[in-house]
């Protein structure tokens, strides 16, 4: 997981538990809201990764 990311999904963990103690269903949507897109973009960059191997691997 990039530094980026990690950052992310911290801060929606954050923000959810903020939202659970405070009783803020808003917040706490936003916060696993964060966590999702760290998770996809994590998800995205790994199959940047691999495509970009199989295409050194042809070449």
């Amino acid at each position: 997981m990039s530094a980026e990311n990690k950052v992310q999904d911290l801060t929606g963990r954050a923000k959810e538990a903020a939202g659970a103690v405070t009783g803020d269903e808003s917040l706490k949507a936003e916060g696993k809201t964060d966590q999702a897109k760290a998770s996809i973009k994590d998800k995205i960059e790994d199959v940047k990764d691999k495509v970009a191997k199989k295409v050194d691997d042809i070449l």
